[in-house]
């Protein structure tokens, strides 16, 4: 690989770089709503420990996938959550990983203090 040009090296020592793992989940054409609730409860805890970033279905309803994005170690400890996920356990979903590094991007959080609601966008 050629060394990276002085301006972009620059650009890109300011950006976040921020490794995660992205789980890109493949459905199996399966039910998924009698075990909806555990995956939820599954993630919920995730995120209650820091460890998920970013979740939810993707694409087109009737194919049952999804996309969760990780905050792990490693690709091993991405691997191990996403083995534990009830889809996963129970066979419904297989999956793959991908590391990901994020670069660019912005977010805004607005807070209402009267009625404690939260707007991201």
């Amino acid at each position: 690989m050629s060394q990276m040009p002085e301006k972009a090296a620059a650009l890109v020592s300011k950006m976040l770089q921020l490794n995660l793992y992205v789980v890109f989940w493949h459905g199996k054409d399966q039910d998924l709503m009698p075990l909806l609730a555990d995956h939820l409860e599954y993630l919920v805890e995730l995120e209650k420990q820091g460890k998920v970033f970013a979740s939810g279905p993707m694409g087109a309803p009737e194919k049952r996938n999804g996309m969760t994005i990780l905050r792990a170690a490693d690709e091993a400890e991405a691997r191990r959550l996403a083995e534990n996920d009830p889809f996963a356990k129970n066979g419904i979903r297989d999956f793959t990983i991908e590391p990901w590094t994020v670069m660019e991007g912005t977010f805004t959080v607005e807070m209402h203090f009267s009625d404690g609601t939260a707007k991201f966008s």
